[in-house]
């Protein structure tokens, strides 16, 4: 087939002549052509143009030639059977290799997790937090690479451009699909553009009435912030340059629709309680100047003292890097100002992921080297082809509940895992239709069903194949071979130890009534005391002051002398989130 869209076939040819590997490259679009060629989006246009858009954008975030060519073929193997699929990916691992065929392999059983997110669709049931916790856990089991995760969110982007041709219960599907799964993940991943751009689409389709609103009441709130913060950018310059400090860039970046939506919903709708519509960045050389440029900040307008974070010193979970403060710039005005390096800005746009294992909770010791932090984006997505969940697999039951099993788990350690009566009756499986013996190995992404048979009763062998410790007590329970209990005499020095053990108990419990006796005053926050309380570092208030606190945006409570003059402010901007406190 002829690419007749000119400005796409120049970014082609661009492509191609940047890359380090300008035949691999060229080849991939060549054959993507022949594969796509009878294959069409929802608009009608060649599904080419789709993925030509996916492979420049990857190319615009430095991606390396492998993984974009992978983005190039992406789909070729999409909507087959598994045999087609099978002899298609071995043609590609023998012309482009076998780590793009893996990838693509890889990909293409991602649309496994729909069948969970449809079943329940269409049966009204609610997605509780654990079940949306498990699609997205299976996910990425199913990608194995971070290569595949970065791969179908900027598919899933520019599909989420052509939404309104589809029908519109297909138009809901893939923006709860996108909310639910790949927002989450963008956000760990640090793809901050991509979120908010996922965020805004399935947002207006989600909720068309919300959005219209939204858009057409921020405008003049977008409009009037705008037009403060570039006088204020100024006057800032002004300060920044007679203090002899040098920024490289000063500029400012709206929030999300969906994301300003539901920070004034939780606002009772107020825009005057949401600070951060227009948030000012400060882009600086390195870290130091960061620090430099928070402490002039302070020198020249007053702080919310509770309202600075330091992001540098300790990241955030998905490891994004900044200074934060929030500060009253003038004519009673509040104005949150972030201050980062250029690389810093460099990884909240195009993502950085050294701390997703403290999310998703994977072991750091067994994938250290996985985990390293590098400067060099195209290298570091290449060194994340990991397995996510080694020690786990995920599968479906017939109804779309999806079961967290240890690895090499059977189909009978999914049936207890649904009921023990289903384990101790079941009989055979079938898995994506296939019948299957009980020993069978399941795999990421199975659709088991079971059959029972009111007859059938656990064997003992099953306890040769079984992983879970669950099965293995149903069946030693069912088949007499469980010979627990204790049936012998406790040593002696067990006994000694258990009685210093109470001993060293008793102890304690003595010294904490008498710490209990002898502490201080407590506070008390609307007649209650255990609160979280962070005494304000701008009056230091001592017990016997008259004291008031602020409910800061972590639901702390910052405790203030009612004669604070950064509490006035404070107290006249945000009354209601002011407390009684007292000390006793």
């Amino acid at each position: 087939m002829t690419i007749k869209n000119s400005p796409m076939k120049n970014k082609i040819q661009k492509l191609i002549k940047r890359s380090s590997e300008p035949k691999l490259i060229r080849e991939a679009f060549e054959f993507a052509k022949e594969a796509y060629k009878n294959k069409n989006t929802a608009s009608g246009e060649n599904y080419i143009y789709h993925v030509m858009r996916v492979a420049d954008m990857l190319d615009k975030m430095g991606l390396d030639p492998t993984t974009i060519a992978f983005g190039i073929l992406h789909d070729v193997a999409d909507d087959k059977s598994d045999a087609i699929r099978e002899v298609e990916i071995k043609a590609i691992e023998k012309k482009f290799g076998r780590e793009v065929g893996q990838l693509i392999k890889k990909i293409s059983k991602l649309r496994k997790i729909r069948y969970s997110l449809e079943i329940n669709i269409k049966a009204k049931k609610k997605f509780t937090r654990e079940k949306i916790e498990n699609i997205r856990r299976m996910f990425l089991a199913i990608a194995g690479d971070l290569r595949v995760v970065l791969v179908e969110l900027i598919s899933r982007l520019d599909g989420l451009s052509f939404l309104n041709y589809l029908p519109e219960d297909r138009q809901k599907l893939h923006s709860i699909e996108t909310l639910q799964i790949f927002v989450p993940i963008a956000n760990r991943l640090g793809l901050s553009e991509i979120r908010r751009k996922l965020e805004d689409i399935s947002f207006s389709y989600l909720f068309p009435k919300r959005y219209n609103w939204l858009k057409k009441n921020i405008k003049e709130e977008y409009e009037e912030r705008e037009k403060y913060l570039k006088k204020f950018i100024t006057h800032l310059k002004k300060i920044l340059k007679k203090e002899r400090i040098k920024a490289i860039d000063i500029n400012y970046r709206a929030k999300s629709y969906w994301s300003t939506y539901k920070k004034l919903y939780a606002h009772d709708m107020d825009f005057g309680k949401i600070h951060d519509l227009l948030a000012l960045r400060i882009i600086v050389d390195n870290v130091e100047s960061c620090y430099k440029i928070l402490g002039i900040i302070h020198k020249h307008f007053m702080p919310i003292s509770e309202e600075i974070n330091d992001y540098i010193a300790k990241p955030k979970p998905n490891g994004y890097r900044s200074l934060h403060t929030t500060i009253f710039s003038g004519e009673e005005k509040i104005t949150e100002i972030q201050i980062k390096t250029s690389q810093m800005h460099k990884e909240a746009e195009y993502g950085i992921c050294a701390h997703w294992a403290y999310k998703e909770k994977i072991e750091l010791e067994e994938e250290d080297e996985n985990f390293e932090w590098t400067k060099n984006m195209p290298e570091f997505w290449k060194n994340f082809k990991i397995d996510f969940f080694p020690k786990k697999i995920f599968a479906f039951t017939p109804k779309g509940d999806i079961l967290a099993l240890p690895k090499d788990a059977t189909i009978v350690d999914f049936a207890y895992a649904v009921h023990s009566e289903i384990g101790n009756r079941c009989e055979f499986a079938k898995i994506d239709g296939k019948i299957m013996p009980l020993n069978h190995i399941l795999k990421n992404g199975d659709v088991v069903e079971i059959t029972t048979n009111k007859n059938k009763n656990p064997s003992k062998d099953w306890l040769r194949f079984v992983k879970t410790s669950l099965a293995r007590s149903h069946i030693k329970k069912m088949t007499g071979q469980d010979k627990s209990g204790f049936k012998f005499p406790i040593p002696g020095f067990i006994k000694r130890s258990i009685a210093e053990i109470t001993e060293k108990v008793k102890k304690k419990k003595e010294e904490k009534e008498i710490i209990k006796k002898e502490k201080p005053a407590q506070i008390y926050l609307a007649g209650e005391k255990g609160m979280l309380i962070h005494i304000a570092r701008c009056c230091n208030p001592q017990p016997g002051d008259k004291v008031k606190a602020y409910l800061s945006q972590r639901r702390a409570a910052v405790l203030h002398g009612t004669s604070c003059d950064n509490f006035k402010k404070i107290a006249e901007k945000f009354p209601d989130k002011i407390i009684d406190a007292s000390w006793k």
